[in-house]
């Protein structure tokens, strides 16, 4: 078997914060399996016992260790952010939306249809264009909330 790329090789210092880290008990599960895989990776166990005892695969195991040699502890212990969707109505636009919503209906329909909803929005050039999906997604949201 060839020898290990990635040695974790952690100091006193490192490893009381990992200790204290698992001791509080505050972190989330990723962290604290992650800091583990870093308590064990310095003992020299081999990645395969490591992700028994943690209950992880091989290739977290191995990912952590690359993480904690390039970057770092903090590097390793953490997640990059995740990009997500950029929103597609802003606080006023919702505000709006609801009160679209709440209103009495156009003339000739008993209520408002997402759809309905939707065209108004355009129509009172707030967006350029929704679909009438993101206004059931919205107003689900704020049904939600209580806020």
């Amino acid at each position: 078997m060839p020898a290990k790329k990635y040695l974790v090789d952690l100091t006193e210092e490192e490893r009381s914060r990992l200790d204290g880290l698992l001791r509080r008990g505050k972190v989330g599960a990723r962290v604290s399996a992650r800091a583990r895989i870093l308590l064990h990776a310095a003992a020299g166990a081999t990645d395969e016992a490591i992700a028994v005892a943690v209950r992880v695969g091989e290739a977290t195991v191995e990912r952590t260790r690359r993480k904690f040699v390039e970057g770092g502890l903090d590097w390793a212990l953490r997640e990059r952010p995740r990009p997500g969707g950029q929103r597609k109505l802003d606080g006023k636009q919702e505000a709006y939306l609801v009160a679209t919503a709440c209103s009495t209906p156009p003339d000739g329909r008993p209520r408002w249809t997402m759809q309905l909803l939707a065209d108004r929005l355009v129509e009172v050039q707030l967006v350029d264009s929704i679909r009438d999906e993101t206004v059931r997604r919205t107003l689900q949201k704020m049904r939600r909330s209580r806020g």
